[in-house]
């Protein structure tokens, strides 16, 4: 076994790394990769906390013929933000596949995790979302509400955001951060104020009800849900999933147990048979988009898959 110490990259390091646009195709290569059987992904490990409020998830998997594996620890309280503290932290530990070995620790703070939860979502607009984009709708006001759009520029090339919080104060602050990044935000009441102005919508909340209702959702709408990626978690209405054409989710097993899909199984208002897997759409065994005028949705729990792919990214090929 090599028992040479491990290569340790900070924040800095990592962030220096990361390549935005060759990340994006490579995530959707892992997708691919995933809905193809390649990818070893066993469920994942949750922590839950109430006082205050919060989850960690712990995912770890290898892709079969590379030469690495990754165990990724990633929390996330939202109150942080009430003690001027990041959201989330964590890590991710990387292997040699064929000793066991420990070749990187990267010390990211949850960096990782949330730069692949926004270029999965630049993947599903790229296979879902409307040929031409003209305002981007974003619910919440956090890391991945100003991530999606950042990333969702190099698919789209909108820079008009049409964003909603549930307070007003970090609305404002988002919308005036947003700005400073090159875009044009335009504040909004209400979630349906989103949905009426916009044709690719992203929610980002860590809501346990929902916040998006069908009715509001235009036809030739493409919506990616976020938030939902811990049990309890919930923004879509299910009836959404009913008027929707096309619903895609980026694991069947994860989604059906604890994303938004798992909410409209239960309400039956969509059938697990119905749904195809963001992977098989890359890859082109399962149709993505197929008209302007279809309501598409893109459920997105997270998978280990791309933790495995950011790492090698960062830390080099295999």
């Amino acid at each position: 076994m090599d028992t040479s110490a491990p290569q340790v990259l900070s924040l800095d390091e990592i962030q220096r790394r990361v390549d935005v646009p060759r990340l994006v195709d490579e995530i959707a290569r892992g997708f691919a990769a995933y809905s193809a059987g390649r990818a070893v992904v066993p469920p994942v490990g949750y922590l839950t906390f109430e006082r205050p409020p919060g989850d960690v998830h712990i995912k770890y998997g290898y892709v079969v013929g590379e030469s690495s594996y990754v165990v990724k620890i990633a929390s996330g309280f939202p109150e942080n933000s009430a003690l001027g503290i990041p959201a989330g932290d964590g890590l991710m530990l990387r292997f040699d596949q064929r000793t066991g070995a420990l070749t990187h620790i990267l010390l990211d703070r949850a960096y990782l995790t949330d730069v692949r939860t926004a270029a999965a979502g630049a993947v599903a607009a790229r296979y879902l979302a409307p040929a031409q984009v003209g305002r981007i709708g974003v619910l919440g006001t956090g890391v991945q509400a100003r991530l999606q759009p950042q990333l969702l520029r190099n698919v789209t090339g909108c820079t008009s955001v049409v964003a909603w919080g549930r307070r007003r104060e970090r609305l404002l602050a988002y919308a005036a951060d947003m700005r400073t990044q090159g875009f044009e935000v335009e504040p909004v009441g209400s979630p349906t104020d989103v949905a009426a102005a916009c044709n690719l919508i992203v929610t980002t909340t860590a809501a346990r009800e929902p916040l998006l209702s069908a009715e509001a959702v235009r036809p030739g709408t493409h919506v990616t849900a976020v938030g939902a990626d811990a049990p309890g978690k919930q923004e879509l209405a299910p009836e959404l999933f009913a008027k929707a054409q096309r619903v895609v989710v980026d694991s069947l097993a994860q989604c059906a147990d604890h994303g938004e899909l798992a909410h409209a199984i239960r309400a039956g208002t969509v059938r697990l048979e119905e749904v195809v897997e963001l992977g098989a759409v890359v890859a082109g065994t399962a149709p993505g988009r197929r008209a302007d005028d279809e309501i598409t949705v893109c459920d997105l729990t997270g998978v280990a898959v791309q933790d495995i792919v950011v790492a090698s990214h960062v830390c080099g090929a295999g």
